[in-house]
């Protein structure tokens, strides 16, 4: 099922973090990041073609911003119990497989997704140097059915600006993806 993100509201506190990075076995936390200049914080999942259509430039993407001091973390908060595609397990493959080269965060208890209001993966927020939201919305116009080539073009000028010192970009389109998967029961109210 296809459903928009939330599009929390600008100037929003980055709700806290502290979860497993899948590959390294660390932990990694909000606090890991004060003092970039950006935090780039992504809700994605391994199944979705959605995020397969753009997980090339999403590495892309961090690698280019990365060295500009732009942290880049992914989150997965899919219920594994009925998606075991988005195991831990699963998720260290597919990050050691595309080369990521941010940690990629298992939120078994969903409550970090439920703090972010996400809905989709990917659902990408966009953080500046004092961790208020800058930016949420699409990494660009590319979805699995449209053959527009994945490109990053809004997140990569939602990143540009903020490196300017820049205003938000006015005009924030939703990101559009497959429905986080939650837990039976655990579906949060601002979904659906």
């Amino acid at each position: 099922m296809a459903v928009e993100s939330t599009m929390l509201e600008l100037g929003t506190q980055a709700p806290y973090f502290s979860l497993q990075d899948t590959v390294t076995g660390k932990t990694v936390s909000l606090d890991d990041y004060k003092g970039n200049r950006g935090l780039l914080v992504m809700f994605i999942c391994n199944h979705c073609p959605y995020v397969k259509l753009i997980k090339d430039e999403l590495v892309r993407y961090a690698a280019d911003y990365m060295p500009k001091d732009v942290a880049v973390v992914a989150i997965s908060s899919n219920d594994v119990e009925n998606y075991p595609d988005d195991s831990p397990e699963k998720m260290k493959q597919v990050a050691e497989e595309y080369g990521y080269p941010f940690p990629y965060l298992f939120d078994e208890t969903q409550e970090v997704a439920k703090a972010y209001m996400a809905a989709c993966t990917p659902d990408l927020f966009l953080f500046d140097d004092k961790l208020k939201l800058y930016y949420r919305g699409q990494f660009d116009d590319a979805r699995p059915k449209n053959d527009i080539e994945p490109t990053g073009r809004d997140l990569r000028n939602a990143t540009d600006r903020l490196l300017a010192g820049k205003p938000a970009p006015e005009k924030q389109i939703p990101s559009i993806g497959c429905n986080i998967k939650w837990k039976k029961g655990n579906e949060p109210e601002y979904f659906g």
